[in-house]
Parts: C-alpha cells; sequence; structure tokens
C-alpha cells in the first residue's frame, strides 16, 4: 500500500512540474528581457566609488592642415569625452572639473559645459581649463531619482586640436580633479593609454561651507560684466535686464554695438532702453515662429535675428514712457570708466523673450551665447560665456526696506585684449626740439586693407614737425622734399598710410638742468566729436618727476601701473572733428587739443631725456591702447656717438697694422 501510494506520490509531481515549467521559463525570460538585455557595463571602479567619479577617455584624432615635416608643430584634430557621476549621498550644487591639458590644446567646442576660465572657442587651454555644467549645473543623487543616470551624470565632449603628440603616443591630460570646495580628490589613475578616472570624496577636514554658496558659481571679476536677469516668466516669454558694467579704471566704449546668438529659435518682441539695428519680422512670418504663433501680430515685434544687433538709445528718449524711463540708460551707449564718472559707468535695458517649443515651461530659461561687445574708438574686448550665478539682487521698487531677486541671473564678463600689430584704432608720433624730424605714426598702425600702390611694410618717412598737422595724403611733397634736404633714402613704393581715426603727439619741448617739459597733442582725422574723451599714459623712467599739467586736467594714479590721466577741463571736454580748410583746396583741418606737461629731474636722478628716457612707453586714448613709433628723435650727440666710437676702433686697427710693419 505505502509503494503504490509512493508510485502516485510520483506520478503526480511530474505532471505538476511539466505543467509548471513553461510558464516558469517564460516568466524568467520575460524578466531578464524588460531589465537585463544588453546591459551597459558600468566604468571600472564606479561601483566602488562613494562620491564623485570622474572620467577622461580619448576618442579618437585626425591629421589636420597643414601638413608638416616637423612632428611637434603638426596639429591634430581629436575628440574626448569626459564625464562626472555622482555616486554619493550628497547632492553636489554647481559642478566643476579640472582638465590639465598638456598638448598646446585649442578647444573648438564642448557640449554639456562652458569653460570657466576662459572666452569664446576656439580657446587655447594648453596649462588646462575647467570647465562647468551647462545646461545641467547640479548633479542630484542616486537615492533622490531612483538611480537615474540622467540626473546624476554629465557628459562633456571635446572637440578640438592638439600639437606634437604623433601615433602611437595619445595625447591625455595630466590630471582630472573636482573643483568644488569640500571635496578631496586623489591623482587621477591611468588605465591603458585612452582612459583616465579618479574618485573624489568629501574631505572631512574642510570647512562647512553655506549651502545657499555652492548652489551656483560665483561672480567673476572682469573689465566689462554684463548680467543677463531674468525678471518675469510665463510660459512662452519672458522679461529679461541686461546691466552692463565698466570695471576696468581704464576702460570705455562710446555708441557701444552689443551682439548675441540665440540658441533656440528666441526672437526679441519689445525693448526699453536699448534698440535693434534692424527690424524685420519676416524671419519670424516665414520662419518656425510664424507656424508656432499663428495669432502673433509681428508687426509689432522688434527683431528675429538669430544674432541681433543692439545699441543705446539716445538722450532724447530718456523720459520717454514707451521705450525709456530706465535708470542708466540713453546716453548715445557712452560708458566712462568710473574714476571719471562713476553714474556713466553702467548701462541698463531690458526685453520681452519669446520662446520656442519645446522650452515652453515658465522654468525652462536659457540666455544666449557668444556675447560680443564694441565701440567705435576704443578697447577690443573678448567675452567668455554666461555662466548662471546666484539671483541677482534689487531694492523693492514699492520703496520699502526689503530686497527682491531675479528668477535667474547669468553673468557674462569681457577682458581687454592688447590690439595686434597694424589693427590699432589710435597712434602716437614723437618729435623732440633737439632733432629736426618728426617720427610719424607707423606705417598701417591701423590696417591697409583698401590701400593700393603703396607699401604695406616700409618704414614711415620723416618729416618736418609742421607736416604732422595735415593729413596724410597732404604730406607727400612735404616727405619728399625733407628726404631730399637731409639725404634720406626714399622707399619705392613709398609707404601707406597710418590710417588712423586719432592721433596723438608727443614732444620734448626743452631739457634742463633741474627739470624738463613735453608737449601732448590731440589729433581727431574723423567727422565725429569726441565728448569726454580721456588719455592715459605710461612713462615708467620720469613718472615721479611729474610736475605739472597746465591745459588738460592730469591727474597721476600709482595703483594704475604709475598712469597719468589726461581730461579736457569744463567745457573743453569735446575733441571736435575734422573740418574744411578756409580756402577751396586747403587742406582739411583736423581737430585737436594741446597741454603742456613739467617734470622735475629731483625724484628722478639719472634720467636722460636726449636718449629717449622723456618718451612713453604706453599711451591710450580712451581706453584703447595706440600704436606706438618702433624708434625714437635721438640728439645729434647720441646719433654721432656710435660713428665717434666706429672711428675710434678704425684708426686704432689702421695704427697697429703700422706699427706692426715697422716691426717686420
Amino acid at each position: 500500500m505505502k509503494a503504490k501510494l509512493g508510485v502516485e506520490v510520483s506520478w503526480q509531481l511530474v505532471m505538476l512540474i511539466l505543467i509548471a515549467l513553461p510558464s516558469v521559463l517564460f516568466h524568467v525570460c520575460h524578466g531578464q528581457t524588460d531589465d537585463y538585455e544588453n546591459p551597459a557595463a558600468p566604468p571600472p571602479g564606479l561601483d566602488e566609488c562613494n562620491g564623485l567619479f570622474l572620467t577622461y577617455s580619448f576618442i579618437s584624432r585626425e591629421k589636420e592642415y597643414p601638413r608638416v615635416k616637423n612632428a611637434s608643430a603638426q596639429a591634430w584634430a581629436f575628440k574626448s569625452l569626459a564625464t562626472i557621476t555622482n555616486t554619493g549621498q550628497n547632492e553636489l550644487k554647481g559642478w566643476q572639473m579640472f582638465v590639465g591639458f598638456q598638448h598646446k590644446e585649442i578647444l573648438v567646442s564642448a557640449s554639456g559645459a562652458i569653460v570657466v576660465d576662459g572666452d569664446d572657442f576656439p580657446l587655447e587651454v594648453g596649462n588646462g581649463t575647467t570647465f562647468a555644467g551647462n545646461p545641467m549645473t547640479d548633479l542630484k543623487t542616486a537615492i533622490d531619482t531612483a538611480g537615474d543616470f540622467t540626473q546624476i551624470s554629465a557628459q562633456i565632449e571635446i572637440t578640438g586640436s592638439v600639437f606634437g603628440i604623433k601615433p602611437p603616443g595619445v595625447p591625455m591630460p595630466k590630471n582630472i580633479k573636482l573643483v568644488n570646495a569640500g571635496y578631496k580628490c586623489p591623482k587621477a589613475t591611468l588605465k591603458g593609454k585612452t582612459y583616465m578616472q579618479v574618485c573624489c570624496k568629501k574631505d572631512p577636514k574642510a570647512k562647512k561651507v553655506d549651502k545657499k554658496v555652492l548652489k551656483f558659481l560665483p561672480r567673476r571679476y572682469g573689465d566689462l560684466s554684463l548680467t543677463y536677469d531674468v525678471l518675469q516668466a510665463y510660459g512662452s516669454n519672458y522679461q529679461a535686464q541686461v546691466t552692463i558694467d565698466n570695471i576696468n579704471p581704464l576702460g570705455r566704449l562710446d555708441h557701444w554695438n552689443l551682439t548675441w546668438e540665440w540658441m533656440n529659435g528666441e526672437f526679441i518682441s519689445k525693448m526699453r532702453g536699448a534698440y535693434t539695428h534692424k527690424r524685420d519680422f519676416s524671419e519670424c512670418v516665414y520662419g518656425p515662429a510664424g507656424k508656432y504663433y499663428k495669432d502673433l501680430d509681428f508687426s509689432t515685434v522688434m527683431n528675429c535675428d538669430k544674432k541681433p544687433v543692439i545699441a543705446d538709445l539716445p538722450p532724447d528718449r530718456k523720459n520717454d514712457s514707451q521705450v525709456g524711463k530706465l535708470p542708466y540708460c540713453c546716453r548715445n551707449g557712452t560708458l566712462l570708466p568710473a574714476i571719471m564718472d562713476e553714474s556713466k559707468a553702467r548701462s541698463i535695458f531690458q526685453l520681452e523673450v519669446f520662446k520656442m517649443p519645446p522650452f515652453l515651461n515658465r522654468t525652462a530659461l536659457v540666455p544666449p551665447e557668444k556675447w560680443k561687445i564694441d565701440g567705435v574708438v576704443n578697447p577690443q574686448y573678448k567675452c567668455g560665456p554666461p555662466i548662471r550665478v546666484d539671483p541677482t539682487e534689487f531694492p523693492d521698487s514699492s520703496g520699502l526696506d526689503s530686497k527682491t531677486y531675479a528668477i535667474a541671473s547669468w553673468q557674462v564678463t569681457c577682458n581687454i585684449t592688447r590690439p595686434k600689430e597694424k589693427l590699432s584704432r589710435c597712434c602716437v608720433s614723437f618729435s623732440a626740439y633737439y632733432n629736426r624730424s618728426a617720427i610719424p605714426c607707423n606705417t598701417c598702425a591701423c590696417g591697409c586693407d583698401n590701400n593700393i600702390g603703396c607699401s604695406k611694410t616700409a618704414r614711415a618717412m620723416l618729416l618736418p614737425a609742421e607736416s604732422l598737422l595735415v593729413p596724410f595724403d597732404n604730406r607727400t611733397n612735404k616727405a619728399l622734399a625733407w628726404a631730399d634736404l637731409n639725404k634720406f633714402k626714399v622707399p619705392n613704393p613709398r609707404p601707406c598710410p597710418d590710417n588712423c581715426p586719432v592721433s596723438i603727439n608727443w614732444h620734448i619741448d626743452s631739457d634742463y638742468k633741474t627739470g624738463w617739459t613735453a608737449s601732448v597733442t590731440l589729433f581727431n582725422w574723423g567727422d565725429s566729436p569726441f565728448e569726454d574723451w580721456f588719455s592715459a599714459i605710461q612713462i615708467n623712467k620720469a613718472y615721479k618727476g611729474l610736475e605739472g599739467v597746465y591745459s588738460f586736467n592730469g591727474t597721476a594714479f600709482d595703483n594704475l601701473n604709475k598712469t597719468i590721466l589726461l581730461q579736457g577741463l569744463p567745457g573743453l571736454s569735446f575733441l571736435m572733428g575734422e573740418v574744411n580748410g578756409t580756402k577751396p583746396g586747403d587742406p582739411r583741418i583736423p581737430g585737436k587739443q594741446q597741454t603742456k606737461i613739467s617734470f622735475t629731474k629731483k625724484h628722478t636722478p639719472g634720467i636722460n631725456i636726449a636718449r629717449g628716457d622723456g618718451f612713453p612707453t604706453r599711451i591710450l586714448f580712451n581706453g584703447e591702447e595706440c600704436a606706438l613709433p618702433k624708434q625714437i628723435p635721438l640728439s645729434s650727440a647720441e646719433q654721432k656717438s656710435p660713428f665717434k666710437f666706429l672711428t675710434v676702433i678704425i684708426m686704432a686697427i689702421m695704427t697697429f697694422i703700422t706699427m706692426t710693419d715697422h716691426l717686420h
């Protein structure tokens, strides 16, 4: 009976297994397909990191033109990928990652991030650079996101050029690390030839930092600071305010033009405090904006360009209820340094921006990129990318003792770049009482794009001092006659003009036992006057001896590289433009102003004016650095001394030869 029962039980178990087996197999296979089909392998070391895991992978490269034989000078186009993943328990606000490039790398693009310590692309980063998240600035934790890698990790796709490392060598960075305060990173580990990783962890010794401070990147210092503040936000549009602050004590802008590039199809509906040079709404009507905003009257839209050019309003619009009535607006684009007039060191304008899908969420706010700003005869600025900063603080408009904040703020910093040779906008000529010839501005000092039939490389011809008072076209006969009189060589073809709208002459008037004097003359060769002009002069060897400036307002600044700042006196702050001569056919007459400057030798012992110690080493006009001559006038004694010395040497040699012959 027991045996029979055992057989029956065994048969029933077999049938149950056979019936259940397909179902079990089906569910197991279904579960594998749904959750684990082709799982992506995590980077080596990611699972062991409890903090921030950083990687750098070199992907590929191709040889670039020009092809050169010198391997160290050969350029290669490269692609690489940097990643940062939050594997810890704390959210990381405003992440920053340093990549220690070391092979003269030039970045062309970096998607998913901005370069914190640089300007616009292309960008030289051969000494390393720091990236910050853009648009994803924060890295949440896996705990708070259920392991969503799109919220805990960020990638930087890097494209650029590298020099001198030919295959099989790989141009890897020296190191990668997290820059954020409160974290400690060991030296990155190289895995193979093309992969580098590091795990950065919380530093237990680090001081606790206010979380609010870590939310966004700190504001940066630059010669010019532009802030893009979102004041009101709706689903399809928002209102923004742009503030331009002149930080550099010698920086300046006249008739500024600001341009940027919209990245997501935005367009400007209205503006206050500024306007766009082009007002053409056809690009909206016939483009994606017209298809989406079917009921919008585009005839009232300010600008639909991808790259609008924005300018300040003239003063007569300051109290206009529709486009004016903003503080710091409507000054014809003039931005003075704060040491001249602090109230004129800032400009403000507002704009209403319409957005396009898929950025129609109230919080989907993206600033324009590729900012550029320029003036007339002003410094040339190079601007970096917009970085997210803490919301700007404003006083309450109701007058109460409270503060309001922008919804979101971005900062763009621009820095002055020294003009390249032949790309200045002003130039300098030198002359002195002890030399009959004046040294004019350099050939093509401000460019020679439109000059034909003249030499762009020949040195400018010496002139009699009075020739500096007439335009270049009227100097030819004087220059040729002066060359013939003094037996100077005349270049063939003759040198091109300097083509500068502004020139400055520095003339040494006198040199005596206890001091010396100089004259400074400003020439405006253009049609438009310069209001509230200034000139900054650096004269290193003579600065301490400054005694007085007589027809200008002169101020010495020790903390500005020992600079003498010259400005027009009250009522004389206009440098007028060029006008016609008195009679038909007479040379045009430039606008000019002049002053005398006296120096004492009491505080500058050993100064030698005849050898050139009385000439400036740097001159700026309205913030623009002017091109200096490549030579200085020397006194007759100084010019003859080398020849006298050479004569003595020759006579000594001849005497030695004669004595040798007598001995033989």
